[in-house]
């Protein structure tokens, strides 16, 4: 992905590092959000920067977001970005990555639904509502019933993960999985869209509801460092929700 300090073809080359291994969904009708009954083990949601805090007022126009029934996992990326921002210019840096998707790659909206900063403060991403089970463009063959989060910057091997960042998704995923009283230590059963993912086309695989990018399709995203912490990120998230 690309950072706003990066120049001109820079930027755009950049984008295209952790965006291989995303797909474009297909469309699928506007559904109204389903009456919500009380589960257990509901985590409270975390606070959220809104769109409008990034996103240009000329930004243009976009077709309606997509919704699935729930969000049965989260997909956890980073996006494969210098790390040396300050946090006060994580909008710009995102604006970037939207610039890019939007731009270069002719998507329609930020392929992320969520996004988090080193500083922990947690941006909503996609279109559609924060609330609500929006249909991504963050993992190839799997943005159906799924959440991404993409933790802003590079966590390949030996890198450091801010605490207050993993702690921050851990709080996320925890509220989001339990809009649909999902266990972030579980498993799930989903089904392939695409080919080009891990799993052919129509195939179901178990995959963990909190799960790294790699898991879903042949990439080393989120990075090795962030993906050894994706066990204690589960942890927490289940505390969160109350669970033991």
């Amino acid at each position: 992905m690309a950072l706003a300090c990066l120049p001109g073809l820079a930027a755009v080359l950049a984008l295209v590092l952790c965006a291989i291994g995303v797909d474009r969904t297909g469309q699928r009708p506007d559904r109204p959000a389903a009456a919500r009954t009380a589960l257990p083990y509901q985590a409270p949601r975390p606070p959220i920067v809104p769109r409008a805090r990034w996103l240009e007022q000329d930004a243009p126009s976009q077709p309606p977001a997509r919704y699935d029934d729930r969000v049965a996992a989260v997909f956890v990326h980073h996006t494969d970005s210098p790390n040396g921002y300050d946090c006060a210019d994580a909008p710009r840096v995102i604006r970037s990555l939207y610039e890019g998707q939007t731009g270069a790659k002719d998507w329609d909206d930020i392929g992320y639904n969520f996004l988090v900063d080193r500083c922990g403060t947690i941006y909503e991403g996609r279109a559609g509502g924060v609330d609500r089970p929006v249909t991504g463009a963050h993992t190839q063959g799997f943005n159906h019933r799924t959440t991404g989060i993409a933790a802003l910057g590079t966590f390949t091997a030996g890198v450091p993960v801010p605490k207050v960042m993993s702690d921050a998704i851990a709080a996320l995923a925890a509220w989001k999985l339990g809009l649909s009283g999902t266990d972030p230590r579980g498993s799930v059963r989903l089904t392939s869209s695409n080919s080009l993912s891990r799993y052919a086309a129509g195939t179901t695989a178990l995959l963990p509801t909190l799960a790294g990018h790699s898991d879903g399709y042949m990439t080393s995203c989120p990075g090795a460092a962030l993906a050894e912490r994706l066990p204690a990120v589960r942890e927490l998230a289940a505390r969160l929700q109350g669970r033991r």
